[in-house]
């Protein structure tokens, strides 16, 4: 994996360029997100209202105890955001643009104190044909929780620039 953290502006002057270019891409190589986040009751409430999720499993207590799960579910929108933004600072920071999430898998619940971790595989990538210096790049990113188990899954295509256009 190639990608350069660090992008000279001046004598003795570092500015920090986190992401890849199309040619850092590998495909079958992975990437490990870090650090992890531990979601919060607050991060569950708000994200669930911002996006008009009014279920009472994901910001009711009383209600969420009573069922099957026995405490309050973190919504699967704010699973999917968190996850899919622990990729950002390696895959999509140079990004020109996302193109489409597709098979996106939710295989276990998360609760409000799991800790989240991310691994992005590389499936693919090929020279974009409209568009001269750049390239469409297709991962698949899965979520994990502190124990080890899948939570979510989805694969990821994002337009990124060709290392002679970021000049």
């Amino acid at each position: 994996m190639k990608g350069n953290a660090y992008r000279t502006v001046g004598p003795g002057i570092y500015r920090e360029d986190g992401g890849l270019l199309y040619e850092d891409f590998v495909p079958g190589e992975v990437i490990e997100h870090r650090p992890g986040r531990t979601i919060t009751m607050s991060d569950n409430v708000w994200s669930s209202l911002l996006c008009l999720n009014q279920h009472p499993l994901h910001i009711d207590a009383v209600y969420a105890e009573q069922t099957r799960f026995g405490q309050v579910l973190v919504s699967s929108l704010v699973t999917f955001g968190i996850v899919n933004g622990m990729t950002v600072a390696t895959i999509s920071a140079k990004g020109i643009a996302n193109l489409g999430w597709d098979q996106v898998r939710l295989t276990a619940p998360v609760f409000v104190g799991d800790t989240l971790y991310a691994r992005t595989r590389i499936l693919a990538k090929r020279e974009s044909a409209k568009r001269p210096g750049e390239g469409i790049v297709t991962v698949h990113t899965t979520g994990q929780n502190q124990h080890g188990a899948t939570v979510i899954e989805f694969e990821r295509t994002i337009l990124v620039p060709r290392q002679e256009a970021d000049r």
